[in-house]
């Protein structure tokens, strides 16, 4: 029989005989090529008892699939462990996208169908205590080593099942590297740099993807490293090096729906914690209200990130947050707390290339308005600007503008 023709039965056979011979062994002990090369020589052995010829191609790729699939993530398995590959996006058994340095491209890897991108999943997911069906068909989680996966089925979803998987890195970006890479320039740089050591509230807006937790990483360089910081996150991500440090994390409702710790209880409970800083890695609700007070009240230097296209979006957003808190307050209430919480906005965006930029640091300002019959308004006022030019870095130009935070 020749292996290029393998059925399904046969290849599921080898499956099984494999299994048979190898009961009872920790495969997971040996190193990668040496289980590959076991897997390979039991193979062998199977095929010539059951004179199926296996030409060294078919062999090695049989051996392959056998091996990601029993002892490693399947099709992907290479894609978890190459360091360049920031995501990776599971629509369909055979349409597989990945990201870059930026990029989003198909990947030529598929699965068989559906039911074996469950079964992989599944081995993710076990040893999280956690299970995808159509009583709990969506699923956010944090690996043991800090990737992030999402996992959603059928019906909530067109698709059987669509997997998101979100890599977590241990290399710590640094300032130079945002230089280096365009992202910032060097006078932009030390002028962020001086604004988190001089303790100004900051928040960073931005679409997905756009670095704006890199971003956050980054400036927690310039915290001094005496200082006591809470970071706060609905899934860890941020990597900070300082030693007074305290990492809370977000829980989601056990299957009998208590247990929940959300982001607003976190921020509460940090308050008792004596923080220096708190560093909130994303805010999107009522939480929003507890984290501008606390910026209002001994706070300062703290930091946040929210999801928005534009400084001006971002305080839309905001205000929007403050509005569902559960707090009676009007638009221009929640305009006060912003402007008087928030100093600066740091937006994040891509370029048309993929390259993630700062394109625009905005001073939070309450002027007078008569519009506002005689009340103050918010104002945003720009600070410095990435200028795009074709085929090359952007220029990022200071306007002019000093800032009100800096001035003596």
């Amino acid at each position: 029989m020749d292996a290029g023709a393998l059925s399904t039965d046969t290849e599921n056979m080898f499956r099984q005989e494999l299994f048979k011979r190898i009961r009872g062994k920790d495969f997971l002990r040996f190193p990668l090529p040496d289980r590959r090369r076991i897997i390979e020589r039991i193979i062998k052995d199977i095929a010539d008892s059951k004179n199926i010829i296996l030409p060294d191609a078919d062999l090695n790729a049989l051996a392959l699939r056998m091996d990601e699939d029993s002892f490693d993530m399947g099709p992907i398995s290479a894609l978890l462990k190459d360091p360049a590959v920031t995501e990776i996006m599971i629509n369909d058994s055979d349409r597989v996208f990945i990201e870059k340095k930026g990029i989003i491209t198909r990947e030529p890897v598929g699965f068989k169908d559906s039911r074996h991108i469950k079964n992989i999943i599944e081995k993710i997911l076990g040893p999280l205590g956690l299970r995808i069906d159509e009583s709990n068909p969506m699923v956010d989680a944090r690996l043991s080593d800090g990737s992030r996966i999402n996992v959603v089925i059928s019906p909530v979803c067109r698709n059987d099942i669509v997997v998101t998987i979100r890599k977590f890195t241990d290399d710590m970006i640094s300032m130079e590297q945002l230089i280096d890479a365009g992202s910032l320039s060097r006078e932009l740089a030390g002028f962020l740099s001086q604004c988190v050591n001089r303790r100004i509230n900051i928040i960073i807006s931005g679409g997905t993807g756009t670095g704006k937790t890199t971003l956050l990483n980054v400036l927690s360089g310039s915290i001094p490293g005496d200082e006591r910081i809470v970071t706060i996150e609905e899934t860890l991500e941020l990597k900070f090096s300082h030693q007074n440090l305290v990492s809370l994390e977000a829980r989601l409702p056990n299957m009998e729906g208590s247990g929940e710790v959300t982001i607003r209880d976190l921020v509460r409970n940090s308050l008792r914690m004596r923080p220096g800083r708190i560093i909130v890695g994303e805010i999107r609700g009522p939480e929003a209200v507890d984290v501008l007070q606390a910026m209002n009240t001994g706070h300062s230097g703290s930091m946040t990130t929210i999801h928005a296209n534009s400084p001006r979006d971002a305080v839309t957003r905001l205000q929007t947050m403050l509005l569902i808190s559960g707090h009676n307050m009007d638009n221009y209430t929640a305009e006060r707390i912003i402007a008087t919480s928030l100093d600066m906005i740091i937006h994040v965006g891509r370029s048309k290339e993929g390259m993630r930029v700062i394109e625009k640091v905005s001073e939070l300002l309450y002027i007078s308005c008569k519009s506002y019959e005689a009340r103050k308004a918010l104002h945003i006022e720009d600070i410095a600007v990435a200028e795009f030019s074709s085929g090359s870095n952007p220029a990022f130009i200071f306007t002019g503008h000093r800032p009100s935070f800096l001035k003596p």
